[in-house]
């Protein structure tokens, strides 16, 4: 199945490398594809996370009210999920979808290379995607690797910045410095990845953030506002719950004639 697929990525970026001349461009244009084929997935990704954000205060209340009671608790959270029609792991089906094909390009990367008699290019901008800037430092030195170090260097930034913009949609200051905290050591942490994996995977990674940091200006913000203001007319148009506690009556006292 998984050689399949890698067989499947293969010839679908030989066939546009046959179209376009140059292997870089190619991936480029591979993924400008991938993300075009997810953009609906991603558009309701987005309007998740916003319901998300909207659904956030109850969902909390109920998971203090419920806090000593697990299983009631998982009870009230499913009807609440079914009430406002909410499905907590909307968000991460785009990303999902896209991990196969980032670490099935190791494998394809390296047939291209065999297909291309060793090298892939990208132009003359990166001389051979199927090397990273370990690997080019260890075998032509540091200004051989330059372009590689750009690229692994990019990874990392584009990796903070949706994190970052994710950032301005919140208040609450906490949360902004924990979030700030992780984005800036995921950052680094890419770069260490990155760091010796093939720079045309690097250049797929980055080609598919900067996409995703153009939709999140053009469409993620204005789609994200709708969802916010279509979760918050519904939470508002759910009747009101409220919990009636009858007093036992009591006969009035008659009067003595």
């Amino acid at each position: 199945m998984w050689e399949a697929f890698i067989s499947l990525i293969t010839n679908i970026l030989t066939a546009i490398y046959g179209f376009c001349g140059d292997w870089g461009l190619s991936i480029i244009i591979l993924t400008l594809i991938v993300r075009l084929l997810i953009m609906p997935l991603m558009t309701k990704s987005t309007r998740s996370s916003a319901k998300m954000q909207v659904l956030q205060p109850k969902m909390q209340e109920l998971q203090e009210r419920y806090a000593d009671d697990p299983e009631t608790l998982q009870k009230e959270m499913s009807k609440f999920y079914a009430e406002n029609d909410f499905n907590p792991l909307g968000g991460c089906l785009p990303i999902l979808l896209q991990m196969p094909i980032f670490f099935a390009l190791f494998a394809v990367i390296r047939n291209v290379g065999n297909i291309s008699g060793g090298k892939a290019s990208f132009f003359n901008i990166v001389p051979d995607l199927t090397v990273g800037p370990g690997q080019v430092i260890a075998d032509k030195g540091w200004e051989s690797a330059i372009i590689y170090i750009f690229l692994d260097v990019l990874f990392g930034v584009l990796t903070l910045i949706p994190m970052i913009m994710n950032n301005q949609n919140s208040t609450d200051e906490n949360q902004q410095r924990t979030s700030m905290m992780m984005g800036v050591f995921m950052a680094v942490w890419m770069v260490w990845i990155g760091w010796n994996l093939p720079s045309g995977v690097l250049l797929y990674y980055n080609t598919s953030a900067i996409w995703q940091a153009i939709q999140m200006q053009l469409v993620t913000k204005h789609v994200m506002a709708q969802a916010k203001a279509e979760a918050e007319a519904a939470m508002g148009n759910q009747p009101v719950q409220i919990n009636v506690t009858r007093r036992e009556h009591q006969k009035r006292p008659r009067k003595k004639a």
